[in-house]
């Protein structure tokens, strides 16, 4: 998305993390793809979300939309309307339309909401207390760090 795009915001560093987790999304998607095709293998863990890659895609587009659902509710705003995420035997295939629906919606929730609000402190779904703002801070770097994983593990492989 353009970087002059989403002028309407009442607040620019809320407009900034929505426009910053849309580039976020949009760059690891091809990363995702290269290491799919090149069958890259994800380090054994516990974690199901590591059970394969498509596990693991599946984990950033749901928690993608866990995010801003999260916030709508913790900012008393109406449900955005985000789709559930492509379940993991059908990520692959659907994902760039999945990703696009989720960042269409992702677009004008918080577009209304004062800087101010963006400080109250909520507790997470994972218990965590944590700043609506911090959450948007997450959000964007939650798919940063599974793309830089992902290319680290790239370089690495054999």
């Amino acid at each position: 998305m353009p970087i002059h795009a989403l002028t309407e915001y009442r607040y620019r560093g809320a407009r900034a993390l929505v426009l910053l987790h849309d580039q976020a999304l949009r760059e690891l998607l091809p990363v995702w793809r290269r290491a799919k095709a090149a069958d890259l293998s994800l380090p054994e863990t516990t974690d199901p979300d590591y059970a394969s890659m498509e596990t693991l895609l599946h984990h950033v587009l749901r928690s993608a939309r866990g995010y801003l659902t999260w916030l709508c509710e913790k900012l008393g705003l109406p449900d955005p309307g985000i789709d559930p995420a492509p379940d993991p035997p059908r990520v692959a295939y659907e994902a760039g339309r999945w990703v696009e629906h989720l960042l269409d919606r992702w677009r004008l929730p918080l577009v209304g909401i004062e800087e101010g609000r963006f400080n109250e402190t909520f507790v997470t779904r994972w218990g965590v207390d944590m700043s609506c703002e911090s959450m948007l801070e997450h959000a964007v770097l939650h798919p940063i760090r599974h793309r830089f994983q992902l290319e680290e593990l790239r370089e690495e492989a054999p």
